[in-house]
């Protein structure tokens, strides 16, 4: 596989609220596993010199901006007055990374992403973080009608349920075939000039 320097990291709402902070040894704690790859995934994106933006949910504590949320199955999250909103410690954002606060699930919707994406001349989203069903979902979709290409790294993304996760990857894979990686694969790709190689 290939990594195009065309490429973006989309790092999706791993957040103290959903991600709890995670302790370096706690090898055996499965739940940590997406956060674990996660941190790999950057790690490749950090190294090469690829963008890499930051994206969390935040809402006003007067709840004014939350919308339809509250309709579902999730309860009031991510005030901007809990500390517990910041980015999760270990993928927490560094110098020369973007930042981008959302209202909604997707990373689209009602921010400037879509102008910074033009600004880096990306082409290609490569998404891990969560939910899978829902924030991911949903900004892999938006990036689709878009026209990105998109790469959700399989193993580095979770879900509200095991069950959840698995529908919206076919979802997803249903817009773009080639749309699912893994760690594994991120980790070994060559970094490629040419556009074109999207494997």
């Amino acid at each position: 596989m290939n990594i195009d320097k065309k490429s973006a990291l989309l790092v999706i709402d791993i957040q103290q609220e959903d991600f709890k902070e995670m302790k370096e040894n706690d090898i055996e704690n499965p739940a940590w596993d997406c956060i674990r790859n996660a941190k790999r995934v950057l790690d490749v994106f950090r190294k090469n010199g690829l963008p890499v933006i930051q994206v969390k949910e935040v809402h006003r504590a007067d709840l004014t901006d939350i919308g339809r949320e509250l309709d579902g199955s999730e309860g009031i999250h991510c005030l901007e007055t809990s500390p517990y909103t910041d980015y999760a410690k270990l993928t927490y954002p560094i110098e020369g990374e973007y930042r981008i606060t959302k209202r909604r699930y997707s990373a689209f919707f009602g921010t400037d992403l879509e102008i910074l994406l033009k600004g880096l001349h990306v082409d290609t989203l490569y998404l891990i973080g969560g939910l899978t069903d829902v924030c991911i979902h949903y900004t892999a979709a938006d990036a689709h009608q878009h026209d990105y290409y998109i790469k959700v790294v399989i193993d580095a993304v979770a879900g509200s349920s095991r069950e959840a996760h698995e529908y919206a990857l076919k979802a997803i894979q249903y817009l773009q075939r080639d749309a699912l990686v893994t760690t594994a694969d991120v980790e070994s790709a060559q970094i490629s000039d040419k556009s074109s190689s999207k494997g």
